[in-house]
C-alpha cells in the first residue's frame, strides 16, 4: 500500500468512527473551507489545505513522499528521536522499515491539536447538552490548549526523520475516534448497572487486562464499585481533555459517569461537584485499543507488517479479508 492510500484510508476510518457522524464531519469541513476563503489572499499560503480535505488536525503525513509503498511500519504512542534513530539502527540490522507511525501528534499536527477539539461540543450535544453551551464552554479550554501548544518544539522527531529519510506519519483523532465509538457502542448495549459491572466489561478488552497487569489498568477515581452508573459517556476524543465546566452539564443531561483516558485534578474537581462517577479506563491502553481497531481496518486487503514499540501492542480483533 503506498504511503498516500494508507493516510486516506486512515481518515475514512477516523470518519466512519467519528462520533458526529457524517452530517457532523461534513459541517467542520464547510467551516474549514470558509474560514479559509476569509483570509486575505497573502495568509492563504500559511493556511495548510489539508484542513480542507482532512477534518483531523493532528493526523497527517509529517514526511515521505506519498507514492512511497509501505509494507512494514514501526508504531509507537510517542515516537521521539529515540524512536527514529531506533527505525535506522533496525533498518541497519537487515529489518525493512519503510515507515515510522506515532499516535500522538508530531510537527505541524502537533501545533493544529487544538483545532480537532471542536468535535468534543457535538459530542457533548449528542449526550443531551444544549449545542450553544457546549460550545461556549469549550471555546475557552481551546484557547488554553492553543496557547499551551506555543513554546513546544514541534518538530523535533520530524527533523530527526528527515536527516536519516524515513517516512513519519502520525495517526492521533483517527485512532482516538475508534475507541471511543467501540466503548459508547459496548456501553450502551451493555447497559451496566453498576461501576463493578464498568470495570468489568472493560476487564474483558484485551488491552486493558495487559495495563491492569503493570498496575495500570481501569481506575475508578469517583464513586464506588456499587455505585449506580447510570448513563455511561466515553470521553475519549478530541484531541485532549474538555472544558472543565461540562460536567454539571453532562450531569443535566442524565449521564452518571463518565469514562475517560485520564483527568486532570481540575477536571476531577469539577467531575466530584456535579456527583458524576469517574472512571479512568487508562491513557496508553485506550490509544492501544483505538490503534488497534484502525489497524484491523487499514489491513484488510493488505500485507502490513506492524513492528510495535514506545508502549504499543498489537492485538488483531479482524481477520485479513
Amino acid at each position: 500500500m503506498r504511503l498516500g492510500r494508507l493516510y486516506e484510508k486512515a481518515i475514512a476510518v477516523g470518519i466512519k468512527n467519528d462520533l458526529r457522524k457524517a452530517q457532523g464531519v461534513k459541517k467542520w469541513l464547510l467551516r474549514m473551507r470558509r474560514e479559509y476563503n476569509k483570509l486575505p489572499k497573502e495568509k492563504r499560503k500559511f493556511f495548510d489545505k489539508e484542513h480542507l480535505t482532512n477534518p483531523y488536525a493532528d493526523t497527517r503525513i509529517l514526511y515521505g513522499d506519498h507514492k512511497t509503498e509501505v509494507k512494514s511500519v514501526l508504531l509507537g504512542i510517542d515516537i521521539g528521536p529515540g524512536e527514529v534513530v531506533l527505525a535506522d539502527r533496525l533498518r541497519e540490522k537487515g529489518k525493512a522499515i519503510d515507515l515510522v507511525m506515532s499516535h500522538h501528534p508530531q510537527g505541524q499536527a502537533l501545533a493544529h491539536l487544538y483545532r480537532v477539539m471542536y468535535l468534543q461540543a457535538d459530542v457533548f450535544h449528542n449526550m443531551g447538552v444544549p449545542l450553544e453551551i457546549a460550545e461556549d464552554l469549550m471555546a475557552g479550554r481551546v484557547s488554553e490548549v492553543q496557547r499551551g501548544l506555543l513554546p513546544a518544539n514541534h518538530t523535533r522527531s520530524l527533523d530527526a526523520a528527515r536527516l536519516l529519510k524515513i517516512p513519519f506519519m502520525c495517526a492521533h483523532t483517527v485512532a482516538d475516534n475508534c475507541v471511543a465509538n467501540f466503548l459508547q457502542t459496548m456501553m450502551d448495549k451493555k447497559r451496566p448497572k453498576r461501576l463493578q459491572d464498568v470495570i468489568a466489561l472493560l476487564m474483558a478488552i484485551p488491552e486493558y487486562r495487559d495495563a491492569a497487569r503493570i498496575g495500570a489498568g481501569p481506575t475508578i477515581l469517583k464513586g464506588k464499585k456499587t455505585s449506580p452508573a447510570g448513563k455511561v459517556f466515553i470521553d475519549m476524543t478530541g484531541g485532549t481533555e474538555g472544558a472543565r465546566n461540562i460536567f454539571p452539564r453532562l450531569a443535566r443531561a442524565g449521564v452518571g459517569t463518565v469514562i475517560g483516558m485520564h483527568l486532570s485534578e481540575a477536571h476531577l474537581k469539577k467531575a466530584r461537584g456535579a456527583h458524576i462517577n469517574v472512571i479512568i479506563a487508562g491513557h496508553i491502553s485506550s490509544d492501544n485499543v483505538g490503534l488497534n481497531i484502525l489497524l484491523d481496518e487499514l489491513s484488510i486487503g493488505e500485507r502490513l507488517e506492524i513492528i510495535p514499540c514506545s508502549g504499543f501492542k498489537r492485538v488483531t480483533r479482524k481477520k485479513r479479508r
